[in-house]
């Protein structure tokens, strides 16, 4: 199995990416419906929610108000390291459970994990093959915040201010999407990129290199 992760900021394309590539053939695990998982009714994660930041978070039917629980985390960095604390190890447990089961059904599959928060979440750049970052401009991603979500500026700023830098994404990059452009020359990396991958999977199948022509040194882009 060959485990890519691909990240990247909030409206950055990373979802377009990853969608991409499951349409290509990859399994594609989502973090964003992990996280939506492990706070469930009954699970662990969402008792511990309700205990740190207060029980009328959770409904009178045991579902978590999210819209609310953003609210408290994303105004205060302290609420949401906490909140991290909680949430990371229950998904990274999920995720990995995940990757297990998909590996059992094909030892040769190329599974995409789909996580915005894999520089904020610090301790598992080790278990990836492959890290791709989906990069688009501020200004760019601005306006796809206010365009397709409805944000005023200032929020969308605020949002993509309390995620991490370009900067630290770039630097655990292997290989760089470009996704400032259309929706086809973002595509067509992807599809170049998923070539790279078969080429990679089956090295490794075989016993191959274990780098890739997709990789590089965190400052290209990929073909």
């Amino acid at each position: 199995m060959l485990l890519v992760a691909v990240t990247g900021g909030i409206a950055s394309g990373k979802s377009v990416v990853a969608a991409r590539l499951g349409e290509l053939g990859a399994r594609v695990v989502d973090a964003d419906q992990l996280a939506r998982d492990v706070v469930a009714p009954g699970e662990p994660a969402l008792a511990r929610i309700a205990e740190t930041f207060g029980s009328h978070l959770v409904s009178s039917e045991g579902t978590l108000d999210r819209a609310a629980l953003g609210e408290i985390v994303f105004q205060d960095p302290d609420k949401r390291l906490e909140l991290n604390a909680i949430t990371h190890p229950a998904v990274a447990e999920l995720s990995q459970a995940r990757f297990r089961a998909a590996a059992a059904e094909d030892p040769n599959a190329i599974v995409v994990y789909d996580v915005p928060l894999l520089v904020e979440s610090g301790k598992r750049l080790g278990e990836f093959g492959l890290v791709v970052v989906v990069q688009a401009d501020t200004e760019t991603r601005i306006q796809r915040l206010v365009e397709l979500r409805g944000m005023t500026r200032e929020e969308a700023r605020h949002r993509i201010n309390s995620q991490a830098s370009d900067a630290e994404r770039l630097a655990i990059a292997d290989v760089v999407i470009d996704a400032n452009g259309t929706l086809a020359d973002t595509r067509a990396q992807v599809d170049a990129l998923w070539e790279s991958l078969r080429s990679r999977a089956g090295g490794e199948a075989s016993g191959g290199s274990d780098r890739s022509p997709a990789e590089h040194d965190g400052d290209d882009v990929a073909p």
